[in-house]
Parts: C-alpha cells; structure tokens; sequence
C-alpha cells in the first residue's frame, strides 16, 4: 500500500476485498502494537460508516480493535482519541489497552468483551418490540445522561476561540463543509455528496430527477407543514455559525463528542443495566457546549428506525412521495420514530438537554440563538455522515429513504412556520 493515510486505504481495501483487508490489518496492528496478531475478522455492519471495527488473537487474549478515519485528516487540527480526559473526569469509558495516535495511523484495541454495543441492542427492538427490555433501555440511557450532565456541569468553563478551533469534534460538523486542506466553502463531503448534483425522488409515477439547484432554493412543507429554511440556507447557516471559533460563545467543557449508540456498550445487570463509552475519537476538554451531545442525539433517535443504516428495509417499510412545483418542495412520508425512540429523545431531553440549558443560562453562557446551534449540529448529522442522494453519484440509499433523510434532516434543521412537530416540542420541552 502506498498514500498518506494507512486507514484510509485500509477502509477502501475491505470495501472491495475483506480478506485481504484482513490480511493486511493483521500485519499493520501487528507493526503498532508489536503483537502477533491471528485470527482477525473485520465485522461488517451498518454503522461503520467512517471506521473499521473487529476482533483479533494475539497471545492466547481476545482483542477488538476499531479506528476512525476522516477524509484529509492529515490536514487537520487537534488531537484523536483523549480516552483519559474522560476517565479523568469520571465518565464510564472503556480505556483501550494499545492506542495509535500517528496521523493516517490511528488505532484503539481494546481487551474483547462479551457486551453488546447499545445500538444493536436498539435495533433488535425496533425489530421486535419488547415492552420490559425498551424500558430497561430508556432506564439505562436516562442514567447515562445524568453522569454526562454531571460532567459536563463539573468541567464547564469559558473558552477562547482558538480553544474550540483545537477541538476535533469539529471533523464531525464544519470540517465536513469545507475543503480540509484550503477551507474552501462549499467543500469536503458537501461538494461530494451534493452541490452541483441530480437527485433521485419517488413520485406517483415511479420516480423522477431534481437537480440542486433547485432542490436547495425550495421552500420545504413535510407532510404538510411549511418550514422557515430551505436546504442551501441551512447549510450555509451551518457554515458560518457553526464555525469552530463561532462556537466558543456558549463555553466548553469535557465531553466524548460521538457517543452515539455504536459506541456504548449495553452492560447487563440484575436490577438495572449500565452503559459505557468506547471509541473517544473526538473526545476533549473543551468541547464547545451546545454541540458536545448533538450527535448522540440525532444518531440514536431521528436516524432510526431503519432509514439511514437500513436504507433497504427502509424501502420495504415505509411509502414516500416526493413533489416539486418551482418554488416548493413537498415530501410526505408514513416514517415517524417509534415509541421507543421517541421514549429515548424524552430521557434525552429531562436528564441531559433542559438542566444543562438552564445551566448554561444561569453562567451567563447560553447565547440567544442557542436553539438555532443545535438544530444546525442535529442538520449536519445525517447530510454529512452519509450521502444522502439516491441520484448522481449514489452510494446507499434508494428514492425512498433518500426523501425520508431529506425530510428529517429539514425539520430537525429548521422550524414549522405553523405547526408542532416532533423536534419543536422537544425544544419547547427544553425551555420547560
């Protein structure tokens, strides 16, 4: 192999030849980590959308290993995978046994264990719901967000741009905007997966193409209610508020960033069950405030069920209609989140979001447009984790969950002009 990014061509090569992935993963874990390393297996499933996860041998011991890769790391700023800023500061998190912070080479292994990661657990109940294992769900997750609070509320601090700008949660959002290396806008997984391209939409008759110009300009109304943005307006939005030194206004403090549910283990108990971190690839100290727990937010409710990891259940599951009238967009749509996953945005919402509100404002760290952050960070999740165009340059997804992501990615991003929807109570849930 040859290139700048070991990871990168790690991830390219299991893409089109697992076994040899495989091979040459064994070989280059093994030259980290000076371990010999037998038996590895790349496990293969929906959420590994920007890393490579699996299991080895090595010594007679059971080993999982995972690393993140993101596009032009090279060029960017700040520090992966701080897994002792949050054990410093008292999160359950998973501490790897070998970790390799080399640029193009960064690596977790940690000892293998028995617990499943919470989002499979998650996604056996969307599956088949199960009343008595939903709530011990929801219980697990409304304690988890308790300690998060507790810490965020410990490590609160003010912080100078320059502080945020060194943050690597940022390679999350706003990086994903630009061009990495020059800071050009539009750039990055925007460009790629949007500007300048055909989108493919189901209508009456089957299906039809929308070019982006146009799908940027039109006004939304989502089965039925009329939204303020259209999809351009919000990500340039995103570009300019979400900007790392724009978010130091609010404050930072530690966080894990990505602790969405394919990294949380689901640790069974007897009374109750426990959740712990793994993978702090963006974790930091001064992770900017209003965008530290957005990312779990989005990916563990308004993702599922099924539509951005499942984009072909999705299909089968649920109908979508897509039209267009020279000005305005219209999607309807039979998708919704189920109880459960409304039930997990609730435990959000009490345990984590409204105090931590509160407490911002009682610090004189909360800005005015405090909502208008998090709907841009929510915005973000799904259009730039994945492409979300069924058309031109299509990777996973078909028509129909192209149009529910579309749609979802809108309302969380923007506000009905009239009516309720599922994201403005739950931030009228947030102000109480």
């Amino acid at each position: 192999m040859s290139g700048t990014s070991r990871t990168a061509e790690l991830r390219q090569l299991a893409a089109r030849d697992l076994p040899a992935a495989e091979a040459a993963l064994e070989a280059f874990i093994g030259g980290l980590f000076d371990l010999k390393v037998e038996g590895l297996r790349i496990n293969v499933d929906q959420y590994s959308l920007n890393s490579l996860n699996g299991t080895f041998t090595a010594a007679d011991q059971g080993y999982f290993f995972k690393f993140h890769q993101e596009e032009g790391e090279e060029e960017m700023r700040g520090e992966y995978y701080r897994a002792e800023i949050l054990a410093k500061a008292g999160l359950p998190v998973d501490r790897p046994l070998y970790m390799s912070r080399l640029p193009g080479e960064q690596v977790l292994v940690y000892a293998k264990r028995d617990d499943r990661r919470f989002s499979d657990v998650l996604f056996d109940l969307d599956l088949a719901p199960d009343a008595q294992a939903a709530a011990r769900c929801v219980a697990a997750e409304a304690t988890l967000n308790d300690h998060l609070l507790q810490v965020a509320e410990e490590t609160l601090k003010p912080i100078t741009p320059e502080m945020s700008e060194a943050e690597p949660i940022h390679r999350l959002f706003h990086e994903r905007l630009i061009d990495p290396a020059q800071g050009q806008y539009p750039g990055g997984r925007l460009k790629r997966f949007y500007v300048d391209k055909v989108f493919r939409f189901p209508d009456d008759d089957g299906v039809f193409d929308l070019d982006w110009s146009a799908l940027s300009t039109a006004r939304p109304v989502l089965n039925g209610i009329a939204y303020a943005d259209t999809l351009g307006e919000l990500f340039d939005r995103a570009y300019r508020r979400c900007a790392p030194a724009a978010l130091a206004d609010a404050g930072g403090t530690v966080a894990h960033g990505d602790a969405h549910n394919a990294n949380v283990w689901y640790e069974h108990g007897t009374d109750q069950d426990r959740l712990s971190l793994f993978d702090p690839a963006f974790a930091g100290d001064a992770v900017p405030s209003l965008l530290a727990e957005v990312k779990s937010t989005f990916h563990n409710v308004f993702a599922h069920p099924f539509w951005l990891y499942n984009p072909e259940i999705a299909e089968q599951r649920y109908k979508a209609q897509v039209r267009y009238d020279g000005t305005r967009l219209f999607i309807d749509t039979d998708w919704q989140p189920n109880p459960l996953r409304r039930a997990l945005l609730e435990a959000k919402q009490v345990h984590f979001w409204a105090p931590w509100i509160a407490r911002l404002r009682d610090e004189g760290l909360l800005p005015e447009d405090w909502e208008d952050v998090i709907r841009l960070g929510l915005f973000m999740s799904p259009t730039l984790v994945m492409n979300l165009n069924a058309g031109e340059g299509a990777d996973r997804h078909n028509a129909t969950s192209s149009a529910i992501g579309l749609m979802v990615a809108l309302m969380v991003g923007s506000r009905p002009l009239e009516a309720e929807d599922i994201c403005s109570r739950f931030f009228a849930g947030i102000r109480g």
